[in-house]
């Protein structure tokens, strides 16, 4: 399948591997799409597994509907419901990075069922990331989101000069020239921006729908160079997970891990799916 839709919203998926095997689905964040897994998915591919990859909603562009409440987190969890529901998967592991991490957190906490493991990169259980903001300097590392919230004022921003904020930002992570170049240029499509901060904007209707404790097998990776996301709420998740937990620290990475430790994280991902099939 290279399409599902949803609601009169059409979203791109990447269906790749062997067509028999075991599926994975791939879930990137911002402001990255599906190619955030290029280097990962196949990996995955060598080891047996099939690797569904969609450009979410706000990046796919015949999915881009306006409104920062289309952004909801309940609605884009809905998202990969239908996403299996297309590809014939009553369940899938699910492996989610930055933002996708955090709908693989929804995902399974509120459908356990169709969730076989789940493998967060980077991004803690969202229950331990709120006891961080009050209890360490993880509030210093999330200032950006009050920001990325405001009307017009981060388009006007990150665009500028060609995107020249947004290149910044994305080359001090570390990221290749190449996925810079890309990610950038995905951005500058029309309202494409627009949609990927309204998953940002749309962090209050969150707060009504508590995600509650985990309880499917989870791998949780963090890179211990990661800028935005730190210790604290990392070493509490094991706290919501009723279920095997495993946390691996890549101790020279940062926040991209599927762009820059894709070896490596195949591997755990492979093993954490082989433990738990």
């Amino acid at each position: 399948m290279d399409s599902f839709s949803r609601g009169g919203l059409v979203f791109d998926v990447r269906d790749s591997g062997p067509a028999d095997g075991v599926p994975v689905v791939l879930l990137h964040g911002f402001p990255q799409d599906s190619s955030a897994f290029d280097r990962l998915s196949p990996v995955l591919h060598s080891a047996g597994l099939r690797t569904l990859a969609p450009d979410q909603r706000g990046y796919s562009p015949r999915a881009r509907p306006e409104g920062r409440s289309a952004y909801a987190l309940r609605e884009v969890v809905d998202d990969v419901l239908a996403l299996l529901d297309a590809a014939g998967l009553p369940s899938a592991h699910v492996v989610g990075h930055d933002w996708g991490g955090i709908v693989a957190w929804a995902l399974a906490g509120w459908h356990p069922w169709r969730v076989r493991t789940l493998t967060a990169l980077s991004v803690p259980h969202p229950a331990a990331m709120s006891q961080a903001l009050v209890h360490s300097d993880q509030a210093l590392r999330s200032s950006y989101v009050g920001l990325l919230q405001l009307p017009a004022v981060p388009e006007a921003v990150l665009l500028a000069g060609n995107g020249a904020a947004l290149r910044r930002v994305l080359r001090s992570g570390g990221l290749p020239p190449d996925l810079v170049d890309s990610y950038v240029a995905r951005m500058q499509q029309p309202g494409a921006l627009t949609a990927a901060l309204n998953w940002y904007r749309a962090l209050p209707y969150g707060a009504r729908t508590p995600l509650g404790r985990v309880r499917v097998p989870t791998l949780h990776v963090w890179g211990a160079a990661d800028a935005f996301l730190g210790r604290a709420a990392t070493e509490a998740t094991a706290g919501f997970v009723d279920a095997p937990y495993t946390l691996e620290v890549l101790e020279d990475v940062n926040h991209w891990i599927p762009e820059l430790a894709a070896e490596r994280t195949g591997e755990l991902v492979t093993a954490h799916v082989r433990t738990s099939s």
